[in-house]
């Protein structure tokens, strides 16, 4: 192999490809509401994924699952990293990594990560992404950035709506370029989430619970479950409440969770004194914050539960609207609970992303706080450390555009500084 010759992509890795195919298995599974109803074949995605599985495991010399419904044991009770796959990357899952979270039976936040964010080319496995794209079409079609930010808010804000809700947010005349979406989004609340004649919220994450037992709870967010148990907040007695909708589970996943992360950092930021816009220029970024001196962040909030897909999908924050400093963020838990989870991000990201940095809450504000009393080191920015940075154009106080780098002005990073500068921020 020559120097040029490149390691094979993980991504590419047979058993990376075979877990991928498990976890949209599991997906199309756990939609299936009626189960009474279902009769065979199962569908096409999980036969093949139980075929392959079955493959690999009589190449390594294991048993086999017996069929689809054992696979799907396996996907509850096997952590991934205990499945006979030999071939998976080293240190790829962490030890409590499951398909299926094993209290709720619910698929885990990993799987949706490995199916719908799993880097196919099925548009079903990026339904989230295709809502926000089809809501920033339609309010740039109607030059309404105001009724985007409305859109946002409301997937953040109102995750479940009683019939009396429904009205309401439908005489929204801020909502009207979106109204299309609005009705497809949210979608019936299946029985299951009852329980008594009634249904309860998380009080943190404003999800509707799941009932796990006569006396138990579950709140599918690994953040508000990595913070104990899920605080009881409205209870909505079904004969009361009418119909009660909720949005799709992508929607949920990906959209209302790292939501409420960013709304809660610009509730804490302006506290700080500091000037907060949300999801500017139409979505360019979640957050743009606005120093005393004119000085501004681009930050955009990411929640995933695995750091090499986090890493895998990280570019530059775009330019406009223009700004000095970009960073990513993730939620402190994350990272106390994988402690490589910063290193194995910066080791994923690609050169495209310029050396974008990967922040926790907790060190996002307090590199603002530093900045704020004067400091103008390291500790109070959130660019790329200059070993490692890629520059951007910079952005001409006067007028607020950005100009071009002077020909011959360049930054040469060092060799592993990507990795370096993550671990330090």
């Amino acid at each position: 192999m020559t120097d040029q010759q490149l390691v094979p992509d993980w991504l590419s890795n047979p058993d990376v490809v075979l877990l991928r195919n498990v976890a949209t298995a599991v997906l199309h599974l756990a939609a299936v509401d009626r189960l009474d109803s279902f009769v065979l074949p199962y569908p096409a995605t999980a036969q093949r994924a139980l075929d392959a599985l079955v493959l690999e495991c009589l190449r390594n010399g294991a048993r086999p699952p017996a069929g689809v419904p054992e696979m799907m044991r396996w996907a509850r009770a096997r952590p991934l990293g205990s499945w006979p796959l030999d071939r998976l990357p080293t240190d790829l899952f962490d030890a409590g990594d499951r398909l299926i979270d094993k209290d709720s039976g619910e698929p885990s936040q990993l799987c949706h990560e490995l199916a719908v964010r799993g880097y196919g080319d099925s548009t079903g496995r990026q339904y989230d992404r295709l809502v926000i794209h089809e809501a920033l079409r339609a309010c740039r079609a109607m030059s309404s950035p105001e009724s985007y930010t409305a859109f946002r808010r409301l997937l953040v804000t109102r995750p479940v709506l009683t019939e009396a809700d429904w009205v309401e947010v439908s005489t929204d005349l801020f909502l009207d370029p979106v109204r299309f979406l609005v009705e497809e989004i949210y979608a019936p609340v299946p029985l299951g989430f009852r329980r008594d004649g009634a249904y309860l919220c998380c009080h943190r994450c404003l999800t509707l619970l799941h009932p796990v037992s006569d006396t138990e709870w579950w709140c599918e967010r690994d953040q508000c479950r990595h913070r104990g148990p899920a605080p009881h907040g409205r209870m909505l007695v079904a004969s009361e409440a009418g119909e009660l909708r909720q949005l799709r589970k992508p929607i949920r996943q990906f959209v209302t969770g790292p939501g409420q992360a960013e709304t809660s950092l610009e509730t804490e930021l302006r506290a700080l004194g500091l000037t907060v816009e949300m999801w500017p220029g139409f979505d360019a970024y979640d957050l743009r914050v606005t120093f005393p001196d004119g000085h501004v962040w681009a930050v955009d909030v990411k929640d995933w539960a695995h750091p090499a897909f986090l890493g895998r999908s990280a570019t530059a924050v775009r330019a406009e609207p223009p700004y000095d400093e970009a960073c990513w963020v993730v939620p402190g838990f994350r990272v106390r609970a994988r402690r490589d989870y910063l290193d194995i991000y910066a080791r994923e990201r690609s050169a495209e992303a310029g050396g974008l940095r990967l922040l926790t809450y907790d060190q996002l504000k307090r590199a603002a706080r530093l900045r704020l009393s004067g400091e103008r080191g390291p500790d109070a920015s959130i660019a790329p450390h200059r070993t490692e940075q890629i520059p951007a154009p910079r952005r001409d106080r006067a007028t607020g555009h950005t100009a071009s780098l002077p020909t011959g002005e360049h930054a040469t990073p060092t060799r592993g500084a990507g990795k370096d500068g993550a671990a330090r921020a």
